[in-house]
């Protein structure tokens, strides 16, 4: 049977996404309503062009020589990539095949939907970690909690499966010392984590908000001072974290 996905856009990317220089597929379809989100074009499924595996495959191919000249890969991002989990491992299964370095770009909220043979062809996980508790969590979110994050994080930890962490410094959101702590200490305990990348928060977003005719909750909020993102990425490295 054909595996079919949701795919709202690709793009290639270099240092941003994975390792080297990626082929990267945005999945349409996210659960969660982060107040920060820069992509809300792809929250619902029916958003994106319906692919099917063939279809995708045939577009990474095309760079699939600059790819591995380059020592990148094909990363799998979203909305959020686990809401269509078949389809995730139907193109890591190729990649696999082919040669292709394979990173997972995703919240971790739906890791329980991530099956061990999908995780069996994902080389790398790049996981955003909201917050250090359940009440920030939900107040980033608006929608997820964080347990599931956490289960997923040792979960991959316990398959041996690398993960760089993500983490966005927003400015009267993320920023308390007791939430950094919480993040760093909960990236410390998981002992597959390779390193830790603090994302200070930009508004670059708020015209896709004004496009969809909605309001960009964080439209007041400055992005965090160099002061502040210097201040935070040592607080991590305090846990014994490598910090980018």
């Amino acid at each position: 049977m054909t595996v079919t996905g949701s795919v709202h856009s690709f793009d290639v990317s270099t240092g941003v996404d994975g390792p080297g220089t990626r082929f990267v597929a945005f999945l349409a379809g996210c659960p969660l309503r982060c107040q920060y989100c820069h992509s809300p074009d792809t929250w619902f499924r029916r958003s994106g062009q319906i692919m099917d595996a063939d279809e995708l495959m045939t577009e990474i191919q095309r760079y699939e020589r600059f790819i591995k000249v380059a020592h990148g890969g094909v990363t799998l991002s979203g909305g959020e990539a686990l809401q269509q989990p078949d389809f995730v491992r139907e193109i890591f299964t190729r990649c696999r095949e082919r040669g292709l370095h394979t990173a997972l770009d995703t919240s971790g909220y739906l890791g329980a939907k991530a099956s061990d043979e999908l995780l069996e062809v994902t080389d790398l996980v790049l996981l955003d970690i909201k917050a250090g508790d359940e009440e920030t969590y939900h107040r980033v979110t608006r929608t997820g909690s964080l347990e599931p994050t956490v289960s997923f994080a040792h979960r991959l930890a316990d398959r041996g499966i690398p993960i760089w962490v993500r983490f966005v410094l927003v400015p009267g959101l993320t920023d308390t010392v007791e939430n950094i702590d919480a993040v760093a200490a909960i990236a410390a305990s998981i002992s597959t984590v390779e390193r830790v990348e603090v994302l200070p928060f930009h508004r670059l977003g708020a015209a896709k908000y004004a496009a969809l005719n909605q309001p960009f909750p964080l439209a007041g909020t400055d992005a965090p001072t160099p002061a502040l993102v210097d201040r935070v990425r040592a607080r991590f490295r305090a846990h014994g974290l490598t910090v980018y």
